[in-house]
């Protein structure tokens, strides 16, 4: 049995209840052989995500970019004002959504998305809601961007029991460009995010992760996987990540 059925669960709907206003997040990336310890450590303070009885939640994603990797590389230079587009299925739920997550010169992170039919995952840029709300919503026209990285992993969420934190853990995190046809694997990581009230105390998460020698480490999967998996597109400014996922992966 594992440390994730040991732990209390919690539904959808509860999950409703942890309102965030004004949060904080940080990324770390950590060893996948961590997690039972990291979970055993922090079992007691907090709740896992139960959907249809299981901890485990499949994701799938696919991102849009121009021929050029405007996005990506606006991304790898540092520039603000600046977006990510995607379709995301919720397999779980059977949910899908076409979103735009937009970052600002204030470092804030804003998501939008509209619900789409699962079946038109593949082709959600011929949906002409999706075609709408693109327009509306960045300067790109539809018509010069194309499915560029596709990736899968699982995730595990848990929220504190004062329901005042959630936290996301990515698990078996694997890559496929759709545009050169190159995958890469890096299921040897995790991927953790820790979200919770500006000015809140150290959590017992951030404190194990403290305890464990895993210190914050931002990270965009996008970028990190286009910079695995396409060998024309920029990658000095991410060589540091690049370099500690591999020496995780030797190490499993």
């Amino acid at each position: 049995m594992s440390v994730l059925d040991l732990m209390q669960p919690i539904g959808l709907d509860d999950m409703k209840a942890v309102r965030l206003m004004n949060r904080v997040d940080q990324k770390y990336m950590a060893p996948a052989a961590l997690l039972d310890e990291l979970l055993a450590r922090i079992a007691d303070g907090y709740y896992v995500q139960h959907i249809e009885g299981n901890p485990l939640a499949p994701y799938r994603t696919l991102y849009f970019d121009t021929d050029n990797l405007e996005m990506y590389t606006m991304h790898h230079n540092k520039k603000l004002n600046r977006q990510k587009l995607r379709v995301r299925t919720y397999r779980s739920t059977e949910t899908t959504f076409f979103e735009i997550k937009n970052k600002d010169n204030k470092k804030k992170t804003r998501k939008v998305r509209i619900p789409i039919d699962v079946r038109m995952f593949d082709r959600s840029l011929e949906v002409p809601e999706v075609s709408q709300f693109v327009n509306e919503n960045t300067p790109y026209p539809v018509s010069v961007l194309h499915p560029c990285l596709e990736n899968s992993f699982e995730r595990i969420t848990l929220v504190d029991k004062a329901m005042s934190e959630r936290i996301t853990i990515d698990r078996g995190i694997r890559f496929h460009n759709r545009a050169t046809g190159i995958d890469a694997d890096i299921s040897p990581l995790l991927v953790i995010e820790v979200k919770h009230e500006v000015g809140a105390p150290m959590s017992d998460i951030e404190r194990a992760l403290h305890d464990l020698h895993v210190l914050p480490r931002r990270m965009s999967k996008y970028c990190i996987g286009t910079a695995l998996t396409d060998p024309s597109a920029k990658r000095n400014r991410f060589k540091p990540k690049l370099l500690f996922i591999e020496k995780i992966s030797k190490q499993q």
